[in-house]
């Protein structure tokens, strides 16, 4: 009966799929566990897949992880892309920086995840283009540009790194806890003074460079 009801597991992931399954299985340990409490052989169990499985597609821990990050980046620059429509500076910086705050509390596991380059691959190409296209995002609000740029060292981002690191440091605080604990003290952060903090900065205004 077990080996029956295993095969059953494994038949729905064939070659095409298998590699999303993983990373499916990889997030849910993630949000269950943390970091701390993942495992491959627990990705490739959720998975219906053999132990050995996971190591075709990622190598290791960490090629899976980094695959995870990638994810978190791209399904962040969708959720942060709407916001970046809006036809005012400053509403698009606002409600980019709102739908920010909102992914890092409604995905906290991927969130802190996506920053760990120690136990990520940060050369893998696909997880640089990934966060590369979440900046982007912003520093297009910000800057009005265009281009796809590395967010560590060009003095020229200045004011895209700013807004950045204030809407990242409010995030980071909401998660740890800093406004308060508890889903209410969470909604009150990004509903209220998120806003104010934002307001209050000078950097999200329409006339800001």
């Amino acid at each position: 009966m077990a080996h029956n009801l295993n095969t059953v597991k494994k038949k729905p992931y064939h070659h095409g799929d298998l590699r999303q399954a993983l990373i499916d299985a990889a997030e849910s340990i993630l949000a269950e566990r943390g970091v701390e409490g993942f495992s491959l052989r627990e990705a490739a169990r959720r998975a219906g897949v053999s132990p050995g499985a996971p190591a075709h597609h990622f190598g290791d821990v960490r090629g899976l992880l980094t695959a995870v990050a990638e994810h978190a980046f791209r399904d962040l620059t969708e959720h942060i892309a709407v916001a970046a429509l809006a036809s005012k500076r400053a509403d698009r910086l606002k409600q980019i920086a709102i739908g920010y705050v909102e992914f890092a509390v409604s995905e906290p596991a991927r969130f802190n995840l996506m920053w760990r380059t120690a136990i990520l691959d940060p050369d893998n190409p696909d997880y640089r283009d990934a966060g590369d296209r979440a900046f982007a995002v912003l520093n297009k609000a910000v800057s009005g540009s265009d281009d796809l740029v590395e967010i560590p060292s060009d003095p020229a981002l200045a004011p895209s790194l700013a807004v950045w690191s204030l809407i990242h440091g409010f995030a980071r605080g909401t998660l740890d806890g800093n406004f308060g604990p508890g889903g209410a003290a969470i909604d009150h952060a990004v509903k209220v003074l998120l806003p104010a903090v934002l307001a209050s900065s000078g950097l999200f205004s329409d006339e800001s460079p």
